[in-house]
């Protein structure tokens, strides 16, 4: 049945599931926006009945963010400093709460950027959102055969890459709230006892508010190099959902200077991600 032509609040219905398509495959929220207008744009320019309406946007949407990715890539590789995709920062369980998938955590996001644009395109419209690898194939123009060679090899990436997530929402807000409370009071002993041996942070500046140029391993330097610059520059911290889970803004004087992003695993951070790039921040509610 070919479908009427669609409304302007049916497509608000459908923006916030081509939205996360393309963040998830930029990592970018505002890119991601303007590549669902555009995508909005083209709509209204077919001249030809639609059969599945959501479905010819979400391929829209994508072929439109791989183009973006394949330019963004040689920019993010000039990038100075660590590069970190842009947060989603949301309220701590607001009524109207927009979740993003599981899978679209800060932490994975990293690991998406270490996959080529097809093999993300194919985990994220597959694995994420669960688009059948037959219309992926469509979507990207490949045969079958190459996007289930593409889905195999952007699975073993992921899993080797990713961290295990084996701690609930609530258990992981406490150990957040206890990260947040040893900053503060500068306690080493505390901060020392919440971060894996192993713990890795990383901080993206963009080149333009100071940060650590490498990423900081070990959970001595780690919590050493967190106390150092917080006697430097001392911040307050307020607990928000980062990417659909605990996080923390970093605050100064009242204004928003950063976003932490924690991944806590077997009750220890294993990851700390700090977004303080201002072109980053500008979505933070």
């Amino acid at each position: 049945m070919v479908s009427r032509p669609l409304g302007v609040s049916e497509f608000e219905g459908l923006r916030p599931r081509l939205v996360r398509v393309a963040y998830g495959l930029l990592g970018d929220l505002g890119e991601a926006e303007d590549v669902v207008q555009e995508a909005w744009i083209r709509l209204g320019r077919v001249g030809e009945p639609i059969v599945d309406v959501e479905g010819w946007l979400v391929v829209a949407v994508s072929r439109l963010a791989l183009d973006v990715l394949r330019s963004a890539r040689r920019r993010r590789e000039e990038y100075v400093g660590e590069w970190l995709p842009e947060p989603v920062v949301t309220a701590v369980d607001p009524a109207d709460r927009v979740t993003l998938e599981e899978s679209l955590s800060m932490a994975m996001m990293v690991v998406l950027e270490t996959l080529s644009p097809a093999e993300r395109a194919v985990f994220v419209l597959h694995e994420v959102f669960g688009v059948p690898l037959s219309e992926v194939a469509v979507t990207l123009g490949r045969s079958p055969a190459a996007v289930r060679q593409l889905a195999s090899r952007a699975r073993r990436h992921v899993q080797d890459g990713t961290p295990r997530f084996d701690i609930d929402a609530s258990a992981h807000r406490r150990v957040v709230g206890a990260f947040a409370e040893a900053c503060s009071e500068g306690d080493l002993d505390a901060l020392m006892g919440l971060l894996a041996p192993d713990v890795v942070y990383r901080s993206d500046g963009g080149g333009v508010v100071k940060a650590a140029i490498n990423p900081v391993v070990g959970a001595d330097r780690v919590a050493r190099f967190i106390l150092g610059v917080g006697r430097k520059a001392p911040s307050q911290t307020r607990p928000v959902d980062v990417n659909g889970r605990p996080g923390l803004l970093r605050l100064v004087d009242g204004a928003t200077v950063g976003v932490y992003a924690l991944t806590v695993a077997d009750g220890l951070i294993t990851r700390i991600d700090l977004v303080m790039n201002p072109e980053k921040l500008r979505s933070v509610p």
